[in-house]
């Protein structure tokens, strides 16, 4: 069995939180709220590895709306910071509880 250590510091690093932000922004652009937090992106990206670095960060509360695909369906979406923390650990993690097989 593989050991994996120091998985918390890897996803919350600078680097890995910025490689998540171009990942969660794929098709995204044009959007208010991913526009408002790219305006400006280093200090928001600052400002959420501290708050995980510190410990002290709380994911916010969900936004609701109704869409019509093609049937009505009732929405539950999380803030941008929120969805980028959901990106790096699901990509530090996937490929630890999914690997590929060889």
């Amino acid at each position: 069995m593989k050991v994996h250590k120091n998985i918390f510091d890897r996803i919350i690093a600078p680097e890995h939180l910025f490689l998540s932000w171009d990942g969660f922004k794929k098709g995204k652009r044009n959007r208010t709220d991913v526009e408002e937090f790219e305006w400006r992106l280093e200090e928001n990206i600052c400002a959420l590895h501290r708050d995980l670095r510190d410990r002290t960060y709380r994911h916010d509360s969900y936004s609701s709306f109704f869409i019509c695909d093609p049937k009505q369906r009732h929405i539950h979406k999380a803030t941008v910071r929120d969805r980028i923390v959901h990106h790096a650990a699901f990509s530090m993690l996937n490929p630890i509880f999914e690997p590929t097989c060889s």
